[in-house]
């Protein structure tokens, strides 16, 4: 199979998709329609202010037919991880890596922490859906089946087999209606036992079925060169071919009955898969088998990765804060209500029929990314982030542009005004207002800040904005540890 990296929201013309893509025109368009089918390629208006740009906004996209030969778009890919179209296997890297051209290690620290990050799902993303069909998801398949032997091993059934003498339970009923005995003083003796001990069948249909699917899974993917990417053995363990076993409908309808007399909830999600397996029977190069790991939104990612790795405390209870004095009294009926509870909600006011005045509350509010409550040096700072998954450039002698818009520096500023008298009350010393972003960078790096004249004058912070190393950040989070915020020198 092709393996080709594509950055995520690159510009990338026709021509240089045919070239990555190591195909005729025809065969590039095809692939390019397939693409769009399913949400992970938009295509943009073709001009020199476009080639530029790291983000992609909606009213860019352009709702247009690819055609052959085509040089009125550039075409982008929003999606972060693993395609497999027609024989080519294409690695979709972040947007930050913008002097990559194949970041294989960063794609597959990435591809650890998408599968982090999906673990929570307990499901098997089988089929990728539009709004117009679906398609069998090969990849996600063979990544849960090897996935699932190292954490389980091979599917097993037990043979029961009885035994004389043996070291398992004794069968009474057996052994004093099928055995000999003798009598001494009235009493029966039993020279031989019989017993009954559990073994593994090793020639178990199902247990071989579900090993040659697995050496096939391991081979597509070593010739996919997805192996090493998603940091999985091989598993060759089988000389047998599916056809071995019977033809579709057999080997399906064994499956079945299987399922029907098995209870153990990994062994029937197992049996499931071995069927959607089998009854989708294609190879990762078939020129029709479109398959993916990833997502199309790694923004959330991103806000998930600094969540766990900033030490979020919006979900805490605020009477288990950590404060430098004791919780006050006018919050003290509230200890058990979360921090994210103390922002307010909208009130709408009507007027009854009967002209007497009601009010509602709206359900949604604003939401802060995370907040942290840090003790440095017996400094408390009330820390307000926000993860933004964003190409900032802000240079002194380029363009300012990739920035958040003005809905995300205004919202920073009301979270502080709606924490104020929470800080207040608790004599916490510093407020600080943070954009966190990715880099590819290994330090950390200290870009600048934003403001608003009219809400700085209120005594509101700045927003800093602070590049950080995304291998750090994704490290720290693959590994359940903590960053020290310190070294953000807010």
């Amino acid at each position: 199979m092709i393996s080709v990296f594509l950055r995520e929201q690159k510009r990338y013309t026709q021509e240089d998709l045919v070239k990555e893509f190591r195909c005729s025109e025809e065969k590039t368009v095809r692939i390019l329609k397939c693409l769009k089918e399913y949400g992970v390629l938009k295509a943009v208006k073709a001009n020199d202010t476009q080639r530029d740009l790291t983000d992609l906004l909606d009213e860019d996209i352009e709702i247009a037919d690819v055609e052959v030969g085509e040089n009125e778009y550039l075409y982008v890919f929003t999606f972060v991880g693993v395609i497999t179209i027609e024989g080519r296997v294409l690695k979709c890297y972040p947007k930050y890596l913008l002097d990559a051209t194949a970041p294989k290690a960063e794609l597959k620290q990435v591809l650890k922490v998408l599968e982090k990050y999906n673990s929570k799902e307990q499901i098997i993303r089988m089929y990728n859906d539009t709004s117009d069909s679906s398609a069998f998801n090969m990849l996600a398949v063979m990544l849960f089946l090897l996935q699932d032997y190292f954490e389980y091993g091979a599917y097993t059934n037990t043979q029961d087999i009885i035994e004389y003498n043996g070291s398992g339970d004794i069968l009474w009923d057996k052994t004093i209606n099928e055995t000999f005995t003798l009598l001494s003083n009235n009493r029966p003796y039993y020279p031989e036992l019989l017993t009954m001990k559990r073994v593994n069948d090793d020639f178990d249909f199902f247990k071989r079925l579900h090993e040659c699917v697995l050496t096939r899974c391991t081979e597509e993917l070593r010739d996919a060169d997805l192996l090493d990417l998603f940091d999985i053995m091989g598993v060759d363990i089988s000389d047998e071919n599916i056809e071995d076993f019977g033809d579709k409908e057999y080997v399906l309808e064994r499956i079945v009955k299987e399922l029907n007399i098995q209870f153990n909830t990994r062994k029937q999600l197992l049996l499931k898969t071995l069927y959607a397996y089998i009854a989708n029977s294609s190879a990762l190069d078939d020129l029709d088998c479109f398959s993916m790991f990833g997502t199309n939104s790694f923004n959330l990612v991103w806000e998930k990765v600094c969540a766990e790795v900033m030490d979020n405390q919006l979900q805490k209870p605020i009477g288990g804060l950590r404060l430098p004095v004791p919780l006050a009294e006018q919050y003290r009926d509230m200890r058990h209500k979360k921090l994210i509870d103390l922002i307010d909600k909208p009130q709408w006011s009507g007027t009854a029929p009967n002209g007497e005045p009601f009010v509602k509350q709206a359900e949604d509010t604003l939401i802060p990314d995370l907040i942290s409550i840090v003790n440095v040096d017996g400094d408390y700072q009330f820390i307000i982030f926000d993860a933004k998954y964003y190409n900032i450039q802000l240079e002194h002698n380029k363009k300012l542009r990739g920035q958040p818009g003005i809905e995300s520096i205004t919202k920073q500023y009301l979270y502080q005004l709606a924490y104020q008298p929470f800080v207040e009350a608790h004599q916490i010393s510093t407020v600080r207002n943070c954009f966190l972003m990715p880099t590819a960078s290994t330090e950390i790096v200290e870009k600048g800040t934003a403001s608003l004249a009219m809400l700085r004058n209120l005594g509101l912070q700045d927003i800093q904005v602070r590049l950080l190393p995304a291998e750090l950040m994704y490290r720290h989070y693959i590994e359940n540890t903590r960053i020290d915020i310190q070294t953000l020198n807010l």
